[in-house]
């Protein structure tokens, strides 16, 4: 990820939020300019600020307080977006900055943005009668912050904040997110004060960790041990505890979970932003994204109309891909491996409220990519020595013994079957193992048809 120029910096009438050089439709700008205009509700925005600065400095599973790393920021034409995981991956976090609480033009580009601990406890002195104005661009994320104290003098206060590079883990980890959000589904939500009660109930970080079902009741949220209609599976309840920053301006919380009990999200509304938490199944478990598209990176095909789309993607906060798809020729399984190949190097979001990838532009390598799938190079390896026997059963050669794969005649590698301790722990749920994708190489089909 790319470094900073300077650190952030506040005063009592500037604010400077330092970001990096970002990547526009333009290219990779020095000193970009995403927005200039001013906060209808500046405690909203702070208060969304320093829930991401939380999450980013904690880890969750066996609690404890770590660097602080930076949000990814995008500007995306009617909003910004601001994006993050806690420090043991297991959290996302997501502020969405709307348009309606903004006075000025929002323009494109992606970069990370610099929130330190300094920075984080001057946030705290915002109050409601404060007006701010902003600008982010090159020179930083700078505020003009207008307050009077009680003897109508202004005090002035300058913070550096030291600026650090986003992990590269959270690159895989972006990819793993946005194929995991895909199969969220509305489960229900609450509005007003219980929306408020809910927040209120949350355990801190540092509490112990708590299990079970979130649950909607007449009276808004419990957490229950069974299962009951429409209810949310969650483990750690304390991984949602940063949210207590912003309760007082919770309007609304939305509750997503998948079809089998495991990962969950939840969505906070509040006037002109909304807040996104994903927490994966277990708290001890991260959004590593290992193993999670290694077969659209087995096929040239796959690797050719990736690079096709992505030529045309434009910061869109949300993308139509039927349209993308008709307008190149592409057949919707083609189009749904090559999203998803895109999405792995980071370039994908998704957003579950209006069931759409958007886009973002971060720093891709391709033989990073490679180099984080080990079993994609070792099932390149493993092609050669890949058997076909009978009745769509194969024998793969590693080291010194035979590893039967059964591969269905449909050719869809999720029901595939092999006899490897990796396929015993995990089955697919983790990937194919390098057997099962070294046969779908050599059979030279696509993964899912």
């Amino acid at each position: 990820m790319r470094g900073f120029t300077r650190g952030s910096s506040l005063t009592d009438g500037n604010l400077s939020l330092s970001i990096a050089p970002a990547l526009t439709p333009g290219g990779v700008e020095e000193n970009p300019l995403f927005f200039s205009g001013e906060l209808a509700n500046p405690l909203v925005v702070s208060g969304g600020l320093l829930v991401l600065a939380d999450i980013v400095s904690s880890r969750y599973f066996k609690y404890a307080p770590v660097g602080q790393k930076d949000p990814i920021l995008s500007a995306q034409g009617d909003r910004l977006r601001a994006e993050c995981f806690s420090a043991c991956n297991g959290v996302y976090a997501r502020m969405d900055l709307f348009q309606s609480a903004l006075e000025g033009e929002i323009l494109y580009g992606t970069t990370n943005v610099d929130i330190g601990n300094d920075l984080r406890r001057s946030l705290l002195q915002l109050r409601a009668e404060d007006r701010l104005k902003f600008r982010i661009g090159g020179d930083g994320w700078r505020t003009f912050h207008s307050r009077s104290s009680g003897d109508g003098s202004t005090l002035t206060e300058m913070l550096i904040q030291r600026p650090v590079k986003m992990p590269d883990r959270w690159i895989r980890a972006l990819g793993n997110t946005a194929m995991l959000h895909q199969k969220m589904k509305y489960r229900f939500h609450v509005e007003g004060m219980q929306a408020k009660a809910f927040i209120a109930m949350l355990p801190p970080v540092t509490g112990k960790e708590q299990a079970g079902w979130l649950t909607a009741t007449k009276r808004g949220v419990a957490l229950k041990f069974r299962e009951e209609k429409n209810s949310v599976y969650i483990h750690g309840l304390h991984r949602l505890g940063a949210l207590k920053r912003i309760m007082s301006y919770v309007n609304a919380v939305y509750f997503y979970a998948p079809d089998e009990a495991g990962q969950m999200m939840l969505e906070v509304c509040m006037p002109g932003a909304n807040i996104t938490l994903g927490v994966t199944a277990k708290s001890y478990e991260g959004y590593s994204g290992e193993g999670a598209l290694l077969d659209s990176l087995s096929d040239p095909k796959i690797l050719e109309y990736a690079d096709r789309i992505d030529d045309v993607l434009n910061f869109e906060p949300k993308l139509d891909l039927d349209s993308i798809s008709k307008s190149m020729g592409i057949i919707k399984e083609d189009m749904d491996d090559a999203i998803e190949l895109l999405a792995v190097s980071g370039k994908l979001g998704f957003d579950v409220r209006e069931n759409a990838f958007f886009h973002r532009e971060l720093p891709d390598d391709p033989d990073r990519i490679l180099g984080d799938n080990p079993r994609l190079l070792a099932a390149k390896k493993l092609m050669e020595s890949a058997t076909y026997i009978e009745d769509n059963i194969w024998h793969v050669r590693s080291g010194d013994a035979d590893y039967r794969v059964i591969y269905p005649v449909d050719g869809r590698a999720e029901d595939a079957k092999c006899t490897c301790s990796w396929y015993l722990r995990h089955q697919n749920s983790r990937g194919p193992c390098k057997h099962i994708l070294a046969v779908k190489m050599k059979k030279g089909i696509s993964y899912g048809k």
